[in-house]
């Protein structure tokens, strides 16, 4: 069981605590309005935190120093982008992600190293890939067989700098694209791993933990 704070409990903030709840971990809601905590059901056992999310204290209050990942789904570009800076470099939570409405503002926050999710194409699932790194793998796209899966990997910072061609061969993977800055690229010969890259990669299904095991440690140095 993990702990997980959400900023903003509008409707997708809501079922994001419901989710994480009923698959067994804590989770604490901040809302700078009492009222809206009445998104949640009656049975909600988690944190409901009044104040503004990117105060240290309520944030503190929120139990963000023991959090596995933070989630701003608030109303406002600003406010999200903010929190979560906060939760990753003040308290270094490990996986984080912001919702966002302006999307000429996501190559500024990819830069940031901060994942962001449009609103245009925002969803409860795709945040929870963000920040339940064993929803990456559920994968996008299954070929017929259900043998192979296209699916988001997490990589250490380690791998930044290194070449896509140094990944699959760690991993035993064939990274079918990158997301950078917002926008989709194909691959080249060349091409290395940039420190706010979304990699998406067919995998074998059954070496997801293996796979995930690698790709979560720095790559070993050559002597």
């Amino acid at each position: 069981m993990a702990h997980f704070v959400i900023m903003g409990c509008g409707r997708v903030g809501a079922t994001l605590a419901h989710t994480l709840e009923d698959a067994g971990h804590s989770v604490a809601v901040i809302d700078q309005d009492e009222r809206a905590f009445r998104r949640l059901r009656n049975t909600f056992s988690g944190r409901k935190v009044t104040g503004v999310g990117f105060d240290r204290d309520t944030l503190k209050r929120a139990g963000v120093e023991e959090a596995f990942a933070f989630a701003a789904v608030s109303s406002g570009d600003n406010s999200n982008i903010l929190a979560t800076r906060v939760a990753r470099e003040t308290f270094h939570v490990g996986h984080v992600v912001a919702r966002i409405y302006d999307p000429g503002r996501a190559e500024i926050y990819q830069r940031l190293g901060i994942p962001t999710v449009a609103a245009v194409r925002w969803s409860a699932d795709q945040v929870l890939r963000r920040i339940l790194p064993e929803q990456h793998l559920a994968g996008d796209y299954r070929e017929p067989s259900g043998r192979l899966v296209l699916a988001e990997i997490d990589l250490h910072e380690g791998w930044i700098g290194h070449s896509l061609s140094s990944i699959e061969a760690a991993a035993g993977i064939r990274i079918a694209f990158l997301t950078r800055f917002g926008e989709g690229m194909l691959p080249e010969t060349g091409t290395a791993y940039q420190q706010g890259d979304t990699v998406h990669a067919m995998l074998s299904l059954d070496r997801t933990t293996e796979i995930s095991r690698i790709l979560a440690k720095a790559p070993i140095k050559e002597l």
